[in-house]
């Protein structure tokens, strides 16, 4: 792999677990069932990224 590449996927690395703490922050604010759940299931789908990008390194 290259170093640009690298590069890249750290980068992907940190956006998906910042979105993942951005949505688990939401989750723990929102009184609305239905945002809730929907706040937990994009917390799965970013940690899934997340370790579809950690695979690759």
């Amino acid at each position: 792999m290259t170093n640009k590449e690298l590069l890249y996927i750290e980068d992907a690395l940190g956006h998906a677990q910042f979105m993942t703490t951005q949505c688990q922050q939401a989750a723990q604010q929102l009184q609305t069932p239905a945002l809730r759940q929907q706040a937990q299931r994009l917390i799965q789908e970013n940690q899934k990224l997340f370790d579809s990008f950690y695979e690759l390194v």
